[in-house]
């Protein structure tokens, strides 16, 4: 497994979560903190940590120093890598159903 491969790998296993997608979803529209990020949640603010920490492991998220808080915010570029993954998939797989398509219509 390369480097890439493994750095998708933690992209994917983070986005498998729904807590962390819901997350991600909140921190498109602006920095948030562990508290503000919690507040949807029926999960202690403890749960929301360890989430966040899997979503910066895995560089979807970072986190900065302002006064006292530390906002995380996210990070798209990552996301941009996965996308530009399932991309490249899509159009061999669109490939292939199309050939079988036109194989299952040769045969009938």
């Amino acid at each position: 497994m390369t480097v890439m491969e493994d750095e998708l790998s933690r992209v994917f296993a983070a986005l498998a979560d729904p807590t962390r997608r819901a997350i991600l979803a909140r921190l498109a529209r602006g920095d948030a903190t562990v508290n503000e990020l919690a507040e949807p949640f029926a999960i202690t603010q403890q749960a929301v940590s360890r989430h966040v920490k899997v979503l910066e492991h895995a560089g979807l998220v970072s986190r900065s120093r302002s006064a006292q808080s530390r906002p995380c915010a996210l990070e798209a570029a990552r996301l941009d890598d996965a996308v530009g993954w399932i991309e490249r998939h899509r159009a061999t797989w669109t490939e292939r159903h199309d050939r079988l398509a036109h194989y299952l219509k040769e045969q009938q």
